[in-house]
């Protein structure tokens, strides 16, 4: 199944830190930024989580929630958001459930070894629980802000 534009996001239920269990349906009338990022406390990963941070509250003016997801346990996330004070909740998605519904795992490189792993990639979910946009393989300097601006667009239109 892939996810197309302007279609409903099915509907996930995922456990999450701080002891949540985040469902999509829960988010209804609020948009939803999901982000797939490849390993908690990476170089790269702690960069984009960060600038997501450090916008929290201008996406928060929009009525938007941030989740970020990856592969590890919860242990390692609730380390992850503690380590770099994330002022939203993060998503262990082990079984990949998430993931696979956003079609985010990709057969990569790594010194000359191929593995299945999370091409970085982010979704904008609107009020209505629809796709909004995407974004793939992103590289991240910038990509918060671009995001924070698809948003507030988003949310001017609505």
């Amino acid at each position: 199944m892939t996810l197309a534009i302007g279609q409903p996001v099915p509907d996930f239920t995922a456990t999450a830190t701080g002891d949540t269990t985040v469902s999509l349906a829960d988010l209804k009338g609020r948009q939803v930024v999901v982000f797939f990022y490849p390993k908690a406390s990476t170089p790269g990963c702690t960069t984009e989580g960060g600038d997501f941070r450090d916008r929290k509250a201008d996406f928060d003016t929009v009525d938007t929630v941030i989740l970020g997801v990856s592969r590890d346990g919860i242990r390692a996330q609730e380390n992850f958001k503690a380590k770099q004070a994330f002022n939203f909740e993060l998503i262990s998605d082990k079984d990949e459930e998430v993931c696979k519904l956003f079609d985010v795992i990709k057969l990569k490189k790594l010194y000359g070894k191929e593995h299945l792993g999370i091409e970085r990639s982010t979704f904008l979910i609107d009020a209505e629980g629809k796709l909004a946009r995407e974004w793939r393989g992103v590289k991240v300097k910038g990509h918060a802000q671009e995001v924070l601006e698809a948003a507030q667009a988003l949310h001017a239109e609505g």
